[in-house]
């Protein structure tokens, strides 16, 4: 029986968009969670600030591994294997740091549980938008940008009640990690493998592996390469912004606007459900002409989040003013609509394989620029602003003007023969 038939059969697009949209839930929540509970560790597992640094950055810098290798080996060998595979290096990874007694163990599991998230994330991605019912494409990747979101406020609302347990405290963090992991593993036995990627695949066995759009170095020529420069600088230049607030929100709250970590955490959570209500309106809109209106106010919003403190002054007025215009801004543009064009504007055997390379892209990129926001958020926040703003105008720009002048996966398969 051929992969196509297999693939075949009573399809759940929902499901399949919960289940595999939880990698978002599962990424966001070792993010946070790792920043938490390295925290309540240090005190018994003797954690200097050095080497929380170091595994924070090793989080990112295994993601971003993983992005590359899991999106071409889910081209390659299908969606089902990868995140099937994935799941359970990261069910090892968050194991290890629930029973982490020495730093080394932490070292461990932190890299496995990078490695795998970031092999999940493109190919989960992938399966949703090909399962998912014509005309409602963007709708279903919008919604695991949801679950992201509810990836970060689990840990953190978790964290109220364990933080006074100290070490322990950290490990019940996560744990929930690791439950859900399970979870979602038996959940994802249910799943079939991705019909279009199934059908795609065989066609190029049956046509000798040459059908056009296949082959990894197609992607880094025309036409590909233009879309995979396009996203890739839209979505790391966006996200400076975004992982600005992520990494450092509560910092620049406390060292720049001046309010106490009590606050601070009240104004982040107050933010929430902004967003998510923000996300439902997306989502009705995301698959129509009229998400260009959306996104172009999204992109403004943006803008003048960051232009909000450079004009008011840096009080907790002006940030809670920003959060929110950010809050609102970012569920019409940035990483949301990023995952959506990567799903219409690379051909399906290349398509986590281009996703893997831009998200590692921007992850690695983020990165390097969260060595230095501290210094610069305390030397000059009037700098740090400026540059967040040029980030998110640059950032439009590309949205607006580069992004709509590339051709679809779909005109470019038609278009394309299918021996090149």
């Amino acid at each position: 029986m051929s992969r196509t038939v297999q693939a075949q059969g009573a399809r759940r697009p929902w499901r399949t968009a919960i289940v595999a949209g939880m990698a978002s839930y599962l990424d966001a929540g070792a993010i946070v969670t790792t920043g938490i509970a390295l925290v309540l560790y240090a005190p018994t597992l003797a954690i200097g600030a050095g080497t929380l640094g170091v595994l924070s950055g090793l989080l990112t810098l295994c993601f971003a591994v993983g992005a590359v290798t899991g999106g071409r080996l889910g081209d390659r060998y299908g969606r089902r294997r990868v995140y099937t595979v994935t799941l359970l290096v990261f069910a090892v990874g968050t194991a290890l740091l629930v029973t982490a007694g020495g730093v080394a163990v932490l070292f461990a599991g932190v890299v496995l549980v990078g490695l795998a998230i970031g092999a999940d994330l493109p190919v989960s991605l992938a399966l949703i938008a090909e399962q998912a019912p014509a005309g409602e494409k963007g709708k279903m990747i919008v919604f695991s940008g949801m679950l992201w979101l509810l990836g970060i406020l689990a840990p953190i609302l978790l964290s109220i009640a364990v933080a006074p347990l100290g070490e322990l405290g950290g490990r019940i963090l996560y744990g929930q990690l690791l439950l859900v992991c399970v979870v979602v593993i038996v959940a994802r036995a249910g799943l079939r493998e991705s019909a279009e990627w199934a059908g795609k695949s065989d066609a190029a066995a049956g046509a000798g592996d040459e059908i056009r759009f296949s082959q990894l170095g197609q992607l880094f020529r025309a036409p590909l390469v233009a879309a995979v420069l396009a996203t890739g600088l839209y979505y790391a230049i966006w996200n400076l912004g975004a992982n600005t607030f992520g990494q450092f929100g509560t910092f620049l709250l406390v060292q720049v606007a001046g309010v106490d970590v009590q606050a601070a955490s009240a104004l982040n959570l107050a933010v929430f459900p902004v967003g998510i209500v923000a996300a439902l309106v997306f989502m009705r809109v995301v698959d129509r002409p009229s998400r260009r209106i959306f996104f172009v106010g999204g992109t403004i919003l943006n803008v003048l989040a960051f232009v909000v403190p450079l004009v008011l002054g840096f009080s907790a007025t002006s940030f809670a003013v920003m959060m929110f215009c950010f809050g609102i801004g970012a569920a019409f543009c940035g990483e949301s609509i990023y995952k959506v064009w990567t799903q219409e504007l690379f051909p399906t055997l290349l398509r986590s394989t281009a996703q893997g390379v831009t998200l590692a892209f921007a992850r690695i990129v983020a990165g390097l620029a969260a060595f230095g926001t501290p210094v610069i958020a305390t030397g000059s926040p009037t700098a740090l602003f400026a540059v967040l703003v040029g980030c998110a105008v640059v950032s439009g720009a590309v949205g607006l003007w580069w992004v709509p002048r590339l051709r679809s996966a779909a005109d470019l398969e038609r278009a394309a023969p299918k021996t090149g």
